[in-house]
């Protein structure tokens, strides 16, 4: 009997397994296609010289690889992607962090407040970078309009074709989307701090800089890491609102790493070079996690 029951408990075991795999399998299958299958086909397309509209793709070894190296235009991207970086993620932090500080505070209709905050990140990339593209307009827009009226300037800025006016209004319009979303991650960190701390550091005297310089920044210092992570990973990947607003100009001052694919491979067809400059961006976002996780061991320990 005891044999019977252990052929019985295998045999459901490998019915539920089966279930199992049914049920995962059309995920498996997208999963495969258009991810797996994808990153090995643009690895392979690296050492090809494909251009889409030949059906020839001759096998170039690392020649992609050397091009990449040597391109000016590249390195060109790359520094505007690490300025892009550089200002709106401490930024969007920042902000996010200064709103969530307020609508911690015990004040009326803070839930409206935090609801309104937020909406920007909700908001599609596309309509908010239109929206901005029609603020930063240099003949009706209203950013243009209410600085003359304050006298702050003595005539209209072309904001979004200015070499050295570009990037900072795409950052503006960047910070602008993203603050909700370190908002709300601030505000769930604040609201689990214990009020214990605060009143053991009232109890010795600390005063509201001190509260929130040895208790409040340290507890936060998980949801800034996960910020700064994911804040980094997104910003390499800027391209809604370069591709609508600037279009990588004036003179390639907005040009991002993503961008600069984008037209590598269907403005210029360079489908093998493209696929080449895409696995730059993964090593460079690879070792940038990598080095800001090794930071944050360092600074725990």
């Amino acid at each position: 009997m005891h044999r019977y029951a252990v052929a019985e408990q295998v045999v459901d075991d490998l019915e539920s397994g089966a279930a199992a795999y049914g049920f995962l399998a059309p995920g498996l299958i997208v999963f495969s296609v258009f991810t797996v299958f994808a990153l090995l086909f643009a690895f392979y397309l690296t050492f090809r010289e494909w251009n889409i509209l030949e059906p020839e793709t001759p096998f170039v070894g690392l020649q992609n690889y050397r091009d990449m190296v040597h391109d000016e235009d590249f390195r060109r991207s790359i520094i505007n992607t690490a300025y892009f970086t550089g200002a709106s993620v401490p930024l969007g932090m920042a902000v996010g962090l200064g709103v969530a500080l307020l609508l911690n505070q015990p004040i009326r209709g803070r839930g409206l407040f935090r609801t309104i905050y937020f909406l920007p990140t909700i908001t599609p990339f596309v309509v908010s970078a239109i929206v901005w593209k029609w603020l930063y307009n240099g003949d009706f827009g209203p950013i243009n309009f209410y600085l003359l009226k304050a006298h702050l300037i003595s005539e209209p800025l072309v904001w979004l074709s200015n070499k050295n006016l570009a990037m900072p209004a795409v950052v503006l319009m960047s910070v602008w989307a993203s603050a909700g979303f370190s908002m709300v991650v601030y505000l769930a960190a604040l609201q689990a701090i214990p009020d214990q701390l605060y009143e053991s550091a009232r109890i010795d005297g600390a005063g509201p800089w001190a509260r929130f310089r040895y208790v409040t920044l340290p507890m936060l210092s998980p949801s800034t890491l996960f910020l700064m992570v994911m804040g980094i990973i997104g910003s390499f990947h800027v391209f809604t609102q370069i591709y609508i607003m600037t279009s990588g100009g004036p003179v390639n001052r907005t040009t991002a790493m993503v961008y600069y694919i984008y037209e590598a491979a269907f403005k210029f067809y360079e489908m093998g070079y493209a696929s080449t400059l895409a696995y730059g961006l993964f090593v460079l976002l690879l070792a940038f996690t990598a080095f800001q996780l090794r930071l944050y061991r360092k600074a725990d320990l």
